[in-house]
């Protein structure tokens, strides 16, 4: 899959198109996409997907942005596995926020990508203040030659697939229910980072993964496995949120239960498969140590209640 930033192709080929923030590549997402992809190759093009950095929402409301889903080092991935053959990657800034919709139309789907096909959410809006529409599209696609679909809402089980259903999910704790509305399980993807050796004091070292300026839809203590480091997942415990006990920035931390070794600067990928416990503040590094040899013995149970689990073999990741 090819990726290239801004909204123009340099071979300036004509494309089937779609436009969207694609945040967690959920179900909906991944049936749109086939489509996207199935149309393409009837008419013989390539299938293009514009996707926006960072999240609107991020610039225009940074206080009450929603927590992302996916980094885009995580989405492009997806958006690969779904067979869409060129990525365009937009900064999402006031100045292109100020376009208006008939200056989309013409920059972005007419001269910068020549749309022959444009596939989008029944919920899509765009240009400055969200005043294009689909009959704005419609029109615009007469006028222009191109053809314009919208895809409606995709259910899963009775509920809309949608980002902010995941997010709620998530937020709940319930982690098999965002893993069907994702059709795999939660993941963060980060690189092993030194930290303050805490764990490694107390008898539990971890994996630290700093999240930086990522607001993870998650918090708490969990059951996870990680990838990366072998062949085969790994079982472990993750705390993901600020550290009460001992302060400092937001990470993830993961004590694996059954491997040790040197993994500085490795990228791993870790899959939240049971919520065990919200964080909580202890009086001393004794109380805390001892809460987190119970949080392993429940991870042990946990896991040798479902076997299958680390391997993903319940939930397709």
């Amino acid at each position: 899959m090819q990726v290239l930033r801004g909204f123009s192709d340099p071979a300036g080929r004509p494309c089937v198109l779609t436009i969207g923030n694609f945040d967690g590549l959920h179900q909906g997402h991944r049936a749109l996409l086939g489509l996207l992809v199935d149309e393409a190759r009837a008419r013989g093009l390539p299938a293009v997907a514009l996707t926006f950095e960072p999240h609107p929402r991020e610039v225009f409301a940074p206080g009450d942005a929603p927590a992302r889903l996916t980094s885009l080092r995580e989405k492009l991935p997806l958006l690969a596995a779904s067979g869409v053959d060129r990525v365009h990657v937009q900064r999402f800034d006031a100045r292109f926020a100020r376009l208006d919709a008939t200056a989309f139309v013409d920059a972005v789907l007419v001269r910068g990508l020549r749309a022959r096909h444009l596939l989008i959410g029944d919920d899509f809006r765009f240009g400055e203040r969200r005043a294009g529409d689909f009959a704005m599209l419609q029109a615009a696609g007469q006028e222009h030659g191109f053809s314009v679909e919208a895809m409606p809402t995709l259910a899963v089980a009775g509920e809309r697939a949608s980002s902010s259903a995941v997010r709620e999910a998530l937020e709940a704790g319930d982690l098999d229910h965002a893993a069907r509305l994702l059709g795999r399980s939660y993941a963060i993807t980060g690189r092993v980072a030194h930290g303050e050796r805490i764990g490694r004091r107390i008898g539990f070292p971890t994996l630290n993964l700093p999240l930086r300026n990522r607001r993870p839809p998650v918090s708490g203590v969990f059951a996870v496995a990680v990838e990366g480091l072998e062949a085969k997942r790994l079982p472990g415990v993750a705390n993901i949120g600020r550290r009460p006990t001992v302060g400092g920035d937001l990470r993830l931390e993961v004590h694996l239960l059954d491997w040790e070794g040197d993994c500085y600067g490795a990228r791993v990928r870790a899959v939240f498969l049971h919520k065990l416990r919200e964080e909580m503040r202890f009086a001393s590094l004794d109380t805390l140590k001892a809460q987190i040899r119970r949080d392993v013995l429940a991870a042990r149970d946990w896991f040798s209640r479902h076997p299958d689990r680390p391997h993903g073999q319940t939930i397709q990741d």
